[in-house]
């Protein structure tokens, strides 16, 4: 399966240049070992896509609820990914 994603332009480059291994993700989508994130670069400024992809395969996922990043609400309702690239 194909799950696309918008990625800001920091880390972006940071998983182009391969410095960046993982994702983490709210878990408000359903995933798998070994589909495949299509994270489309995102400019929040302009707020438009920048044209430029990558596609990474899922190698692992780590679901938990024990970060505060997102609101409490959505938190608690979805919980996180923290998702493997290769």
């Amino acid at each position: 399966m194909i799950i696309e994603k918008k990625t800001w332009p920091e880390y972006f480059k940071a998983i182009k240049r391969g410095d960046k291994n993982f994702e983490l993700r709210l878990a408000d989508f359903q995933v798998k070992i070994g589909d495949t994130l299509l994270l489309k670069e995102w400019n929040p400024k302009s707020k438009e896509y920048t044209g430029r992809e990558i596609r990474k395969k899922v190698g692992y996922i780590l679901k938990t609820k024990n970060l505060n990043f997102h609101k409490a609400k959505e938190r608690e309702k979805y919980g996180y990914y923290i998702l493997e690239l290769r």
